[in-house]
């Protein structure tokens, strides 16, 4: 039972966060917009039914019923058909229908006197900042709280101490997984190294790091070398002769390194057999923007390879195949992550609230990576449709032309019609494998 409710806490605290993060993506449009004097009708969270709301100034403040993301409402987000005109009241054909409609509705939310207000009057390099205030803001957020994780809590690593010692040495490649009695000591257990020994020195080099000390021993196979560790707050002296082991070669990200066969590669090195313990090391404020860096070029990638992640993703969810653990998810997806994160009693609770924040700084990255596609609806699409103004007006003033006026955004209805589309099939196909086949983190 209390596995159930740690699992439900998780999923709670993950949907809290990123009901936060919407609400702050939200604010960072509306704070630029009210600053340049845009009327902005409603800011709410959620979308559907008003369950909640209040109005300050000309500006409703609201939740609503499905909290699935979250808008705000700014006047003349479609300019008129021609500079200083009226919507079009005319036309044939259901995509011009559909403009036109869009454009009365738009219009609907100007008020009388009130043009100088709307947003399409801002100039090009006001309204990019409206609309990057809200992938902005979600950046705040992921480095805020990578800040947390790496500099509060702090990021496990390979520390000068004893974690193991193994009874004998198997070579790489032998289908032997424990020792037997016909097998020789390892170096260490025969030198009488225990776990929790932390290295001090090892043949009179005083020792800073375990792949320091890695470097030593395989470079001293057959070698006896002077090793002083710290036991107990006291010092002691032992003698260890590194054997001549062979051993996977292992790459810079941790995976074993295969040849040109395909077959996995190794080496004969000298080897003690022992192994280092994990510390949690708080990190300096150098190593945020690097990670979220990292992170940001990580959904970067996923985003690029987008049609080809999903395939992947349908192929596993309908057929055989295992799905991608680092693929793209939904929201239901992460959920369940976050739900057995919560719910692991092993990792301490510290570890569990470090692994959310981080979660949640990731979900802040990818919101903010996507909203920077230069589709329309997202808030790319619409900095994407300023800019274009902006290179037509310098072109027009440096040619000496009529100066062309606004983008005119609502020709870009059908896009926007396709993307939705896109997108909404997208996300039932993520939910329907984050279902029958989801990723787990065991």
């Amino acid at each position: 039972m209390e596995t159930v409710l740690l699992y439900v806490l998780g999923v709670v605290i993950l949907a809290l966060g990123l009901l936060i993060s919407i609400a702050l993506h939200e604010l960072g449009h509306l704070i630029p917009a009210k600053a340049f004097g845009v009327r902005v009708g409603q800011y709410m969270i959620g979308f559907g039914k008003t369950l909640w709301s209040f109005t300050r100034g000309d500006t409703e403040y609201g939740i609503k019923a499905v909290p699935l993301g979250g808008y705000i409402s700014m006047a003349g987000m479609l300019p008129p058909e021609k500079e200083g005109g009226k919507p079009r009241a005319g036309g044939t054909g259901f995509m011009e229908t559909l403009i036109q409609d869009a454009r009365l509705s738009d219009a609907e939310k100007v008020e009388a006197g009130q043009e100088h207000r709307t947003f399409y009057n801002l100039a090009v390099w006001k309204r990019v900042i409206v609309m990057l205030g809200g992938p902005f803001m979600n950046l705040v957020i992921a480095v805020v709280l990578y800040a947390i994780v790496l500099c509060g809590f702090g990021v496990a690593q390979l520390s000068t101490t004893i974690g193991g010692v193994s009874e004998c040495l198997i070579p790489a490649g032998s289908s032997q997984s424990s020792c037997t009695a016909s097998d020789q000591k390892a170096p260490a257990a025969e030198a009488g190294v225990l776990p929790g020994d932390k290295i001090l020195s090892i043949g009179g080099e005083a020792i800073s790091s375990w792949e320091q000390a890695t470097s030593i021993i395989q470079a001293s196979a057959g070698k006896a070398l002077a090793l002083e560790v710290e036991r107990n707050g006291s010092t002691v002296q032992l003698s260890v002769t590194p054997a001549l082991t062979e051993r996977y070669v292992v790459g810079q990200d941790g995976k074993i390194q295969t040849g040109s066969d395909g077959k996995s590669l190794t080496e004969e090195v000298g080897m003690l057999g022992i192994s280092s313990a994990y510390e949690v090391v708080p990190q300096p404020l150098t190593a945020v923007l690097p990670a979220v860096g990292a992170n940001t070029a990580a959904i970067v990638g996923i985003v690029a390879n987008l049609p080809q992640k999903l395939y992947q993703v349908a192929e596993a969810a309908f057929g055989p195949q295992e799905r991608d653990p680092n693929g793209p998810m939904s929201v239901v997806g992460v959920g369940r992550i976050a739900g057995e994160i919560t719910s692991l009693n092993t990792l301490p609770v510290a570890e569990r609230v470090q692994s959310i924040l981080s979660v949640i700084a990731s979900l802040n990255v990818a919101l903010m990576v996507f909203n920077l596609i230069p589709l329309m609806p997202l808030d790319g699409g619409h900095v994407a449709g300023a800019l274009w103004e902006g290179i037509r007006r310098f072109f027009a003033k440096l040619f000496k032309r009529k100066d062309p006026g606004p983008v005119d955004v609502a020709r870009l209805l059908p896009v926007t019609m396709v993307v939705v589309v896109v997108l909404g099939a997208m996300s039932l196909l993520l939910i329907y494998a984050d279902i029958v086949k989801p990723v787990s983190l065991f």
